[in-house]
């Protein structure tokens, strides 16, 4: 009967055991401090940034309602000029992004990328993103740094062999 008893309670520990394992696998991992960054850090091809920006203008590009199906939702498209005390970039804004955007605002992009438009950068921000309205900021925006107007080009390298 003694052995019965160990190998239950042996068992009802590696329980607990694994039960910890689980827990501590589930848990969220520890969340790192938002980098904020000034717009003329951006380059080509990066993404993860958090800006603070302050919205110049917005001019809406496409608006696409429901002519092809029930199941699409509205489309709209927005191209607002955003910047900071570095310079400016055009912000691509998405549907219900758009109506955040408005001129004068200042807002906190997180996680925001970069995308390449005709071979010119446009800030974006995706699902995996946020954009929150915060407080008016005190700095000026310096307006004469448009990272949009650069054009840039892929250019491949080939690497001699040895």
């Amino acid at each position: 009967m003694s052995s019965g008893k160990t190998t239950s309670q042996s068992q009802s520990q590696q329980g607990a055991a694994n039960a910890n394992a689980n827990a501590n696998e589930n848990a969220k991992p520890a969340l790192r401090k938002p980098t904020f960054i000034k717009v003329d850090q951006l380059k080509p091809g990066t993404s993860g940034h958090t800006l603070t920006v302050k919205v110049l203008s917005s001019t809406t590009v496409l608006k696409r309602g429901r002519s092809v199906s029930q199941n699409l939702r509205n489309t709209r498209i927005a191209e607002c000029v955003i910047g900071d005390e570095t310079g400016t970039i055009i912000f691509t804004a998405r549907n219900d992004q758009g109506d955040v955007m408005k001129p004068g605002a200042t807002v906190i992009l997180r996680n925001a990328k970069i995308d390449m438009f005709k071979g010119t950068m446009r800030l974006a921000v995706d699902k995996w993103g946020r954009i929150e309205v915060t407080e008016p900021a005190s700095f000026t925006v310096k307006e004469d740094n448009n990272l949009s107007l650069v054009e840039y080009e892929l250019v491949n390298v080939v690497e001699e062999g040895s």
